[in-house]
Parts: C-alpha cells; structure tokens; sequence
C-alpha cells in the first residue's frame, strides 16, 4: 500500500480515529488504526469494539491495499508535521512496517495485519431518516450534562433519544438524568423516524458525535436499531451499541402543577450564583434562593470559609419563598439558556423545580431542592 495525502485531511481523520481508542487496552489490535486505500480515497477506522468510526478522505493512492498501525502514535507524528505538508504512508507488509514521510521528516512504524481488525458487524437498522446538524447538536449538547457518572445505574450513563409525544404532534426528543437533575429536549419529528425505538446512547458516543456536528447546513444521516444507532455524513460514519437498560418513566419527575412563577436574566442570574459560591464548602456547594416580590436574594453560608450575599431584580409575584440547590446545577442548568430570560417554576422548598427557557417549552430542566 502506498498513498499521499494532505496533512490537515489526514490529521482530521486519524483526530477522530485515536479519540475513539481507548488508551489502556489489553487488546493490542484496538490500539490500532485500519488504514483502507482504494481508488481515490483512504478510509480510516478505530473500535473499541463499542463505537466504531469510519472517517473516509481524498487521497493520491499509487498503490491499493490495507494494514493498520498506532492510532495515537500516527496523530502524533502528523500533528507535529508542518501545515500543508503532503504526507506519504508507504506500508511494507514483508518487514510488517509502514513509513511515514512529509518532506525531510521520515518514520517508520510498526503494523499488526489488518486480518486481525475487528470490523463491527453490520445491523438491519428500524429506521433511517435525516436530520439537521444543527437540530442533532441542539437536542445532545442541552441534554448531555444531565448524564448520571455513576456506574451501578448504567442505563442513566448515556442520553435517551425517542419519539415522544408533545402539544405540537410528535417530536424527536432526548433526555437525561442522574437523579438529581433532568433534562428533556423536542425537535421537530424527521420523515422517516415514525418506527424509531427508544435507544440510550452511551455518554462517549455523544461526545464523539458532537465532533460531526459542527456545520449547521449538513444533513446528518441517522439509522436506529434496538442494539445500535449510527450517524453518517458523507466523510464520517460513527456507529455505535446502545445501552441495553430500560430508560425510567422520566415523565413521574417533571413537575406538573408548579404555579411560582421566578423571571430572571438568565447570564446575571448564573454569574450572581457562580460568585456566592466561591466560599460554599467543596463537599455540598450548597446555595440558598430567598424570594420575595421582584427580589431574589442568593447567599450562601459555608461555617468553614465564610458567608457571602447578593441581590438580583427579578419578575416575580408570589409569596416569600426559601428553597437551597447545588449551586453547580444551578449554573449548569442556566447555561443552557439561548434567550435571555430563564423562568423557574417553583411548588414549595422541598419539591422539584421546573426551568425553561421564557415560553419555549421545547427544552424543560427540572432540579431537586436540598435542605440549606
């Protein structure tokens, strides 16, 4: 096999290759990348026999052929190569080594056979529609900070995409929770996603699929099965196993009958509740919310390392009220804000509270109290 190709294509592929290998692998193969060069293009794949992605480039191919070799090494080398630099990869199966060479720079790597690459099986898939980049990445970038880390509720580590129901029709929708906080996020149903089942994508294929996410006007083509979902664009194919866990009747936890209505600017509101929380202790990071007509007053009082206050205008109309949050969920929460007003509806200190985003009901937060 050889081939020339362009460093900054090259870099793009094997980036998105060596961040889906896991760095401690007992299995050698899956520290590897599988080179493919046929025709015009090279293709580029990395497993970790969960997620598989497939980044195809434009490439100069003298001669056809396949090997594979350290995905974080080959990143490494081409990352340090000057921009514009035409790389050559030049593989000699006898010797089981391939040459690296970019004007006077000259490696030589070693390569285990390709035979030995696990190719993820393919799947008959239940639907297949397209959607937006831009949708995709609205509907996974909201939700995703809701994810659970703990291990032993595995079915909470990843975000639930389905089709749900809602008071425009049927609507694309993901969520995520950890218990603590919630998040639930609608975008227009695509053609074609009718039949979806409901999957749970696992914590790191979002944060893989995000880097396919970037141009707004590409169409991002999604196929969802009970065991894998796989997104494609026309250079890069991400697949992955889903989560097999039952997602819980999140729907219990939202809170219907909230009637304290709180209006606030959503940036003031997180950068009041970023500074009171300088001197909360590290363990509870705990914040307290008084309200009163048109005035919320965020304190905080850590024994250990002190006390600070301060004082937001706010639109808000109901009888005094003191609730205490995680003052990192508070900000988390008030970060996803696009607009600039955040409504929190409020029941009582010890109950959840909803946020969302002025009227827009197409993303909802919810977060629990804790006792101040």
């Amino acid at each position: 096999m050889k081939l020339s190709i362009e460093r900054a294509a090259l870099l793009k592929a094997v980036s998105q290759a060596q961040s889906v290998v896991e760095r401690r692998n007992t299995i050698p193969i899956l520290a590897n990348v599988l080179i493919e060069a046929e025709g015009e293009h090279a293709s580029f794949r990395a497993t970790d026999l969960d997620i598989e992605v497939v980044d195809k480039t434009v490439a100069q191919v003298e001669r056809a052929g396949a090997t594979t070799v350290s995905a974080v090494t080959l990143h490494e080398i081409v990352r340090k190569l000057p921009d514009g630099a035409l790389v050559t990869l030049t593989e000699d199966g006898a010797a089981g080594r391939i040459t690296v060479e970019a004007g006077r720079s000259n490696f030589s790597l070693a390569t285990l056979p390709r035979e030995d690459f696990p190719v993820m099986a393919t799947s008959e898939y239940t639907a297949n529609f397209a959607a937006k980049a831009s949708d995709l990445r609205r509907l996974f970038d909201k939700s995703k900070f809701a994810i659970s880390t703990e291990e032993t509720r595995y079915y909470l580590n990843g975000v639930y995409m389905h089709i749900a129901d809602a008071e425009d029709g049927k609507m694309l929708r993901c969520v995520a929770t950890d218990g603590h906080r919630l998040a639930r996020i609608d975008s227009a149903m695509p053609e074609g996603a009718e039949g979806m089942p409901g999957v749970i994508v696992p914590r790191k294929t979002v944060g893989e699929l995000r880097k396919l996410l970037d141009d707004d006007d590409m169409q991002i083509a999604v196929s969802v099965s009970e065991t894998k979902v796989r997104f494609a664009t026309p250079d890069i194919t991400l697949t992955s196993k889903v989560i097999d866990g039952t997602f819980p009747d999140y729907t219990r936890v939202i809170p219907q009958g909230n009637t304290r209505k709180l209006e606030v600017d959503a940036k003031d509101f997180a950068k009041a509740v970023d500074r009171v929380a300088t001197v909360s202790s590290e363990r509870s990071r705990a914040v307290k919310l008084a309200l009163d007509e048109d005035r919320l007053v965020l304190s905080v009082n850590a024994p250990d390392s002190g006390a600070a206050e301060e004082e937001l205008a706010v639109a808000y109309g109901d009888e005094r009220l003191e609730i205490g949050f995680n003052a990192k969920y508070l900000l988390e929460i008030a970060n996803q804000v696009d607009r600039e007003n955040a409504v929190f509806m409020f029941n009582s200190a010890g109950d959840p509270t909803l946020m969302r985003e002025g009227n827009d009901t197409s993303a909802i937060y919810v977060v629990m109290p804790m006792r101040v």
